[in-house]
């Protein structure tokens, strides 16, 4: 990391950074379980909502934070100098910029705070103003702001706090803005300033409003303000401006007291606070709320709860340990001091997206909230190893989103299991949306042991959708509701695993001209959208060959581990199974596509309700034909050469059927995506996986920017993808696409190209903290652009799978149907000066803290698991022997559930040197 960027502070993650204003598009994520959902930038601008349809500064994008003069501020008149900005948001300190005369500031921020220190040497005041969001269960956002004299003179300050009331939805921001002003209903209280709308403006039906917005505040020991300026056009004044506001440049008296009404403008939460006289070396506080309510503010209450003297110190130490203990339950520490303070960071992030979803940050200024299928299963993937206890619920609820026809719901509710119909009209089918939720159960059944969990039953999503959405059911009505029903009326209910088999096996027969699965609306790359008639993700066949394997294992451990011998399925699903009765020829497509045909009919509109009871090992039997089939196509057929040499897996067909990857007259084609589930399922032999590895160098790998998701293809590419428009180097378009990226290094670990894998991680790491480059604060971006910027920070899925890659590949601990397996693949560098890499996680209820102890510090592939201890005791016979001899250990369930379940438990193991490898 460059000297200019950010420092880390301490041990526990908190960072600096010095002239923080010199960057552009930087914001802090402020958050709470109970919906306030904030952003802060370095001079106070961002946002803060509860939703998308309730936001109380007006909503923002990247672009508003420096465009935009909208933000939170808190202004000093200090007698004889004039007005001052304590955030450096005012047209005068602006203007500063480059100039050589920029006033000293500092950014601090750590688990979840922020704070801005800011010196004004010319008038001898500094000012430190601290952000938070409570862990309350009020949406409220605290902001302490202390001023200090360090001058030699007294200073004679009048302070005004500032905040834009929005006070409305984010559809208001361009439609009607005026006209929804006109609702505001604007009331002084004794500590500031609330907004309540009339009504919630909407054109398709108005409805009354009951949601409040406010700005409250008080002096540190509690004194309320002596006034207001509640009406923004007469806060800035004519000719006025936020940045710039007549009634701080000239003092103006308060024009409102508490008790007022004001109806039909717009807003701000202008609250002046008495003068005060500053000796030198002396300080005073004062603390500013913006809440949004559910009804009108109770005053009262509020100003108990946060604004009383002492409360602010106590709800961020209170935020502060809140934090901690999420955090805590995983924890790194290696080699690499500041690569694990960073994944502390990365470890945040899952939280940050289960709380925001995919909007209400800066970069994420799209979409109402909530998140997409794909997420609900990916963020699950760091849920596990951080928040445990509710995985199983949320991953039973989840399937209820599944359709009988493989494909999913895609309008995720609220609340976990619920689902909505599109009633947009818009039909549209992930392809890849069916290949997730069987590895992020597995990871829950391998984690947790418990397999019982496969057959709990759960119902199925129903809209006007069928048979892939490729047509509508013109007998279904909204008032039949959203679930699959019999013949005879009653909602059907199949077992978790009937879900999953369905998912897996219905892709298998849906196939286009070169027997790939067909990419339908798109695949994991959203932007591959334009070829739903012709197009084929190899790419994903490769995964679902894969999953179809892994079922086939996991049908034969049931059986062993359960003594289960039958399965009970739904009846139709007998014609999926074609071993059972007339196996088909598997490269037939045509056959391929008449059975599923004949499914689609068989289930639709209703099933019978009828299940049959199916032998294990034989449908056990039949998954591992298709995926042996599956895996043999990909080999034989879609395994390519460049002109220069190189090998790997072509990804895709376009909508015209070309294959997409290889040679061409505008340089060499070639996809991350295509290689990397090759690698992760085993369809890529371990000497084409060398052989990828060496063609992803060649072709995909650029110093400047890392891993690129695709070559340079040229033109916009009408026949595969939107994602082709985006200028070469952004996004879904040749940008270091961290989701990936991870992906494949989690996908190099897993086949045992450890070095290659390290490499393309510390590039990730590299990349993100390099911040003369990239301009982020710690964490990883969702990609990394042509100039090295790192884009949309914080609410990403890499992060979940850079947690997960980084416990159970990179320091090997994982779970094994329950059990605890330990198996590093750590490299010389993350050994620190005594030879140890150490993570402290929660498995089985306990807190584990894990040592590999390697003492010659030798290389990965130069030393083998030997003796492990457990809180002091050495255990015997738990390294794994055959062709697993010496890559790690197995420790029981049974003698981790018999630990105190208070305090944590070491567990140490000795890597020993092998001290001549042949």
């Amino acid at each position: 990391m460059g000297e200019k960027g950010w420092k880390f502070q301490g041990e526990q993650g908190e960072f600096s950074l010095e002239q923080p204003g010199h960057n552009s598009y930087l914001y802090f994520p402020l958050v709470n379980e109970a919906g306030m959902m904030s952003a802060v930038t370095p001079n106070l601008h961002g946002g803060i909502t509860s939703g998308h349809n309730t936001f109380l500064m007006e909503p923002v994008s990247a672009e508003s934070l420096h465009n935009s003069k909208a933000s939170r501020n808190f202004w000093v008149f200090i007698e004889g100098y004039g007005a001052w900005s304590v955030s450096g948001n005012s047209a005068k300190q602006n203007a500063a910029r480059f100039t050589g005369e920029e006033e000293r500031s500092t950014v601090e921020a750590g688990f979840l705070w922020h704070a801005v220190k800011r010196e004004n040497e010319q008038a001898g005041l500094q000012a430190k103003t601290v952000s938070f969001v409570p862990v309350t269960d009020d949406k409220i956002e605290l902001m302490q702001v202390t001023l200090t004299n360090t001058g030699n003179a007294p200073l004679r300050l009048t302070p005004t706090a500032a905040i834009p009331l929005y006070g409305r939805s984010a559809d208001d921001l361009r439609d009607h803005r005026h006209v929804t002003s006109l609702l505001h209903r604007i009331f002084t209280s004794e500590y500031g300033i609330e907004v309540q709308p009339a009504l919630s403006f909407d054109e398709r039906g108005h409805r009354a409003n009951k949601i409040a917005y406010a700005v409250l505040g008080a002096e540190g020991e509690g004194a309320a303000p002596t006034g207001f300026f509640p009406v923004a056009e007469d806060f800035i004044g004519e000719g006025g401006a936020l940045d710039w506001p007549e009634a701080v440049v000239m003092n103006r008296e308060p024009d409102t007291q508490a008790g007022a009404a004001v109806e039909g403008y717009e807003a701000v939460g202008a609250l002046r606070f008495a003068p005060v006289e500053l000796a030198p070396g002396k300080s005073v506080s004062y603390v500013v709320a913006m809440i949004i309510s559910g009804d009108r503010i109770d005053v009262g209450r509020y100003a108990a709860d946060y604004l009383a003297a002492g409360r602010f110190d106590a709800l961020l130490e209170q935020n502060q340990a809140y934090w901690r203990d999420k955090l805590d339950t995983i924890r790194f520490s290696s080699g690499q001091e500041e690569q694990d303070l960073w994944m502390k960071w990365v470890t945040l992030q899952p939280i940050l997206r289960r709380l925001y979803g995919n909007s209400f940050l800066p970069y994420h200024d799209y979409g109402r909230g909530g998140r997409g299928w794909r997420d609900l299963w990916q963020d699950c993937l760091a849920l596990m190893v951080m928040e445990p206890a509710e995985v199983r619920h949320l991953l039973l609820n989840n399937y209820a989103g599944v359709r009988m026809d493989g494909s999913n719901a895609t309008i995720i509710g609220a609340q976990p299991g619920e689902f909505v119909a599109d009633r947009n009209n818009i039909p549209r089918v992930w392809m890849d949306h069916g290949a997730w939720p069987l590895m992020t159960t597995l990871l829950y059944l391998h984690q947790s042991g418990d397999l019982d969990f496969l057959f709990q039953p759960q119902g199925y999503f129903r809209d006007v959708f069928v048979k892939r959405c490729r047509e509508r059911d013109a007998s279904w009505t909204p008032e039949q509701g959203n679930k699959l029903l019999t013949l005879d009326g009653q909602i059907y209910e199949g077992t978790i695993l009937e879900h999953i088999l369905l998912q897996n096996i219905v892709p298998f027969f849906n196939v286009g001209d070169h027997g790939n699965i067909k990419l339908e609306g798109a695949d994991w790359n959203d932007g591959l959208d334009l070829a739903p008639d012709r197009g084929e993700s190899v790419a994903f066949t490769a995964f679902y060959a894969s999953n179809l394997m892994e079922l086939s294992e996991l049908l034969l451990e049931l059986q062993k581990r359960t003594g289960r011998d039958s399965l009970d399925i739904a009846e139709e699903m007998a014609l999926l199974l074609d071993t059972f009765g007339q196996p088909i020829a598997y490269d037939s497509i045509q056959e391929k596509r008449d059975l599923l045909d004949r499914y689609y009919d068989a289930v639709t509109p209703r099933v019978s309700g009828r299940k049959l009871a199916l032998d294990i090992r034989k449908v056990a039997e039949d998954l591992k034909r298709k995926a042996d089939w599956a895996v043999a196509h990909l080999r034989q057929n879609e395994w390519i050469q460049s002109k220069e040499g190189y090998a790997w897996f072509n990804g895709y067909y376009n909508n015209d059927g070309e294959r997409v990857e290889g040679d061409h007259p505008d340089g060499v084609r070639m996809t991350l995506t295509g290689q990397v589930f090759a690698i992760m399922g085993g369809v890529a032999t371990d000497e084409q996986t060398g052989q990828i590895s060496q063609a992803v160098k060649r072709y995909l790998k650029d110093e400047r920017i890392g891993y690129r998701l695709n070559s340079r293809f040229g033109g916009i590419q009408q026949n595969l993808g939107r994602a082709f428009g985006f200028a070469f180097g952004h996004k879904e378009n040749g940008a270091m696409f961290s989701h990936m990226t991870v992906m494949y290094a989690n996908a190099l670990y897993k086949r045992g190209f450890v070095q290659e894998g390290f490499e393309v991680l510390d590039s990730i790491y590299r990349l993100s903290a390099d911040f003369e480059n990239s301009r982020i604060y710690p964490g990883v971006p969702e990609y990394i652009n042509e100039r090295s910027r790192g884009m949309y920070t914080y609410l990403t899925g890499s992060a979940s799978w850079l947690l997960l890659t980084q416990l159970t590949e990179v320091y090997g601990v994982k779970g094994c149907y329950g059990d605890l397996r330990l198996e590093p693949k750590l490299v010389q560098a993350q050994f620190n000066d005594a030879g140890e890499a150490v993570v402290e996680t929660l498995f089985a209820g306990r807190m584990l803290r894990v040592v590999y102890r390697n003492s010659q510090r030798a290389e990965f592939g130069q030393y083998r698991v030997g003796s492990v201890s457990l809180d002091g005791q050495t255990l015997d016979g738990q390294t794994l022997d055959g062709e697993n001899a010496g890559i790690g250990c197995l420790i029981s369930r049974a003698q981790i559930e018999a630990l105190p379940a208070a305090g944590v438990h070491e567990l140490i193991v000795m890597l020993d040197p092998l001290y001549k490898l042949n």
